[in-house]
């Protein structure tokens, strides 16, 4: 089942009360509440405050995005315990994090099996609390490459690691999809984030008949059975597993 909502990232100046606002003017469902926008990591008060709003607006929570990056961290267990606590408190089911921050391309097989290894650390320390692993797919990451993500998870090995999904920039369409499906086939893709640039600028899917074009080609078969085309608004699905 596809559960359509908002990133709250996307409006980082706003306040919780505008998100949750926009979310039920726009008839969305459900909200990835932001790491770095709304729900600090380790504000667990907070955290629980804005999951009970949002079901009592009749809506879910579908992610806490969080910005802990791979690589980057002196000790993970300690380091990522402040996010793992908020999206507990948030009753999120899955925490978005990021695959580093170097280009699969140029990363040494050292450094690869490091990011993989403390992958696997926090993708354990979440399971515990019943939570899902997700990264992010982006350009300058583990997963700027369809085959550079789905090996990774491989090497992480985790069993609550997986990936969302974009269209990332670098890519052409016929990859963009391949990676989609190859995500799907092996079970391992849940969020879709889901937007529309044009020139650098992100806008909204109305603008022009050539997103909604963009976006069908994603949604063609076999995606059909179980994939929807939005038209209210930059947000993401979510397929509830």
């Amino acid at each position: 089942m596809i559960i359509p909502g908002l990133v709250s990232a996307t409006f980082k100046t706003e306040s919780p009360d505008f998100v949750l606002a926009a979310l039920q003017k726009a008839d969305l469902h459900a909200v990835e509440w932001s790491e770095n926008w709304h729900i600090p990591a380790g504000d667990t008060a907070l955290a629980r405050d804005l999951r009970e709003r949002t079901l009592a607006q009749g809506a879910e929570i579908a992610a806490y995005g969080s910005y802990y990056r791979l690589g980057q961290n002196s000790d993970p267990a300690k380091d990522f315990l402040p996010t793992l606590q908020s999206a507990a408190a948030l009753g999120a089911p899955l925490i978005r994090i990021w695959g580093g921050g170097t280009a699969s391309a140029e990363l040494e097989a050292d450094t690869r099996r490091k990011l993989a290894a403390e992958a696997r650390i926090v993708s354990d320390m979440a399971a515990s609390e019943g939570i899902k692993v997700a990264l992010e797919w982006h350009k300058n990451t583990v997963t700027d490459t369809n085959e550079s993500g789905l090996s990774f998870l491989d090497e992480a090995a985790a069993d609550n690691l997986y990936c969302l999904w974009q269209p990332t920039v670098a890519l052409n369409m016929d990859e963009r999809c391949a990676g989609l499906d190859m995500l799907e086939a092996r079970g391992r893709l849940l969020n879709l984030h889901v937007y529309y640039w044009l020139e650098g600028k992100r806008r909204p899917f109305t603008a022009t008949k050539n997103a909604m074009a963009c976006w069908n080609l994603c949604w063609t078969t076999p995606r059909s059975s179980f994939w929807k085309m939005p038209h209210n608004g930059s947000g993401f699905y979510r397929k509830r597993r």
